[in-house]
């Protein structure tokens, strides 16, 4: 009989990764270890170095090895709006529209009681002292368009209307270059809702 544990233990690491299941994370354990061991120990220095360095900006709470990120440290940027968003991907695909110069704040997840996630555990109340600054005017919803996000989006929005702050939401709609068979009913029937006059 053969020891495979090491070999098994770099696939059920990989399988913690979202959407990889066993196939796939086989796949790529047996690549690196075949193809590619200069490769697999640049992963694994990566992997210890970003585990050590990362942590939580203290506003926003994204990930950065500064104790206040480089975006909430930027004086340029319009500190009376604070785009919410689930994730810090999510974060960086409204940074990369560069249509946003506001701030952020990063809640780590979204609501979702059926798993048990509560308020308690994601950024909402570190989220309510951040908008509580005095400076903040107005929360810009981004959270996905889940039902966990819209129920998150709804919840959030309660509680900063009860304070007196302006809530928007992301608009949703057609995608730009899309024809409009081919498009969700779903998504077609937000952008009639949605819609805007011209």
């Amino acid at each position: 009989m053969r020891d495979h544990s090491a070999l098994e233990g770099l696939v059920q690491a990989f399988k913690r990764l979202p959407g990889v299941g066993q196939r796939s994370a086989s796949r790529m354990a047996f690549h690196l270890l075949q193809h590619d061991r200069e490769g697999a120990m640049l992963l694994s220095q990566a992997l210890n170095a970003a585990v050590a360095a990362v942590k939580h900006c203290q506003r926003c709470h994204t990930l950065t090895e500064l104790e206040i990120c480089a975006t909430c440290r930027d004086e340029g940027r319009d500190a009376t709006r604070l785009c919410v968003v689930e994730t810090p991907s999510d974060q960086s695909a409204v940074e990369r529209t560069l249509a946003y110069q506001g701030l952020y704040f990063v809640l780590m997840g979204k609501l979702n009681p059926i798993e048990g996630i509560g308020p308690g555990d994601i950024g909402i109340k570190k989220l309510i002292e951040r908008a509580g600054d005095g400076v903040v005017q107005e929360i810009i919803l981004a959270t996905n368009f889940t039902a966990q996000g819209e129920a998150t989006a709804h919840a959030l929005s309660e509680i900063f209307k009860r304070k007196g702050l302006v809530v928007t939401r992301l608009a949703r709609g057609v995608p730009v270059g899309s024809e409009l068979e081919f498009v969700d009913l779903g998504t077609i029937a937000h952008a009639l809702v949605d819609r805007r006059s011209t």
